[in-house]
């Protein structure tokens, strides 16, 4: 079969290999699925150069979420059958940017029926990311203003929806016109062009002057700092991560004084925790998908052979909304 192969780690043009390697086989507990689609992923330009929470052993193949078709099933395996389309995370070192890949039972869900293969791909991470994040982390209600930062980008696109879903205004921070333009497609209330607007000034003036009540943030750096000046009372910042490669040093007297919580969200640790929350979410995606609620806004359609130069344009930040590979 064909697989994309890291074999040295580097930015992702220089060190992604398109290569000819052995056929997968499930073990126990496992199911092999054909690809039909796969997204790309930060997390996947971090794999590449080694800067990623988990190193898989060289060589591997990245690609951490996607839509297959189960083709075999291993011993023990019960809640799916050869010919299921399916979602989830495949089990590294050999990931979803490859013509098959190898799934655990436990890291995969039926692909939604509302959602075409592209679509259902993107379910996964960003959208389980965001629920986790907006239900389970800060509980955002009806009414209350959410501030998404990278909200033209993988899980800040699905925090949009959740947040419209969940019927909270939604203020998205972009950086350019096309991103301006992708998230108002989302359906974000208000959209702020970081590049030539103040976030800050503009968050204020949409709120009558009291601040965003739940903030989402998967940069860091700036992008937190001008989160704090603009946080309502007893609003919430929930970190996801620092895109932006610097993490922020919070003045936890600042969150005293101006009565703030400051949250963490890994949503990896769920699996090891409780995995029974990350199936419960995976239903309540699938009943919002299937309302039309939600739906991945997938911008670019590429083939198998894009993937080097995708995955590429993704780390140089010039992608805009989620680029999905199909084989």
């Amino acid at each position: 079969m064909k697989a994309w192969r890291v074999n040295e780690l580097g930015e992702p043009r220089d060190v992604l290999r398109l290569e000819e390697v052995a056929d997968l086989a499930p073990g126990p507990g496992q199911l092999m699925v054909r690809v039909l689609a796969a997204p790309a992923n930060f997390p996947d330009v971090l794999l590449c150069r080694g800067e990623y929470q988990i190193k898989p052993p060289l060589p591997f193949t990245p690609g951490v979420e996607l839509c297959g078709e189960v083709v075999a099933v291993g011993e023990g395996v019960t809640r799916f059958a050869v010919g299921d389309r399916v979602i989830g995370n495949p089990s590294l070192p050999g990931g979803g940017f490859a013509e098959l890949a190898v799934m655990e039972e436990s890291n995969t869900f039926p692909a939604p029926a509302a959602l075409d293969d592209a679509e259902a791909s993107a379910l996964s991470i960003g959208y389980q990311t965001g629920w986790f994040a907006l239900h389970r982390r800060t509980q955002l209600q009806p009414g209350e203003t959410l501030l998404v930062h990278a909200a033209a980008g993988g899980v800040g696109s699905a925090a949009v929806q959740l947040g419209k879903a969940a019927g909270a205004k939604v203020i998205g921070v972009v950086g350019g016109p096309h991103k301006a333009e992708y998230c108002r497609r989302l359906g974000a209330d208000l959209v702020i062009d970081r590049h030539t607007e103040d976030i800050v000034a503009a968050v204020k003036d949409f709120t009558g002057g009291r601040g965003a009540d739940v903030v989402f943030d998967p940069v860091g750096g700036d992008a937190y700092t001008k989160s704090t000046k603009c946080i309502a009372f007893e609003g919430r910042i929930i970190v996801i991560g620092f895109a932006g490669g610097t993490i922020p040093q919070p003045a936890l007297n600042h969150a005293l004084i101006k009565n703030y919580s400051i949250i963490g969200l890994h949503w990896g640790l769920y699996k090891a925790y409780n995995q029974q929350a990350i199936d419960d979410c995976h239903i309540e995606l699938t009943r919002l998908a299937d309302e039309g609620a939600i739906k991945p806004l997938i911008s670019e359609r590429l083939s198998l052979t894009e993937v080097a130069d995708g995955i590429g344009r993704l780390g140089d930040g010039t992608t805009v909304g989620r680029i999905v590979f199909q084989p």
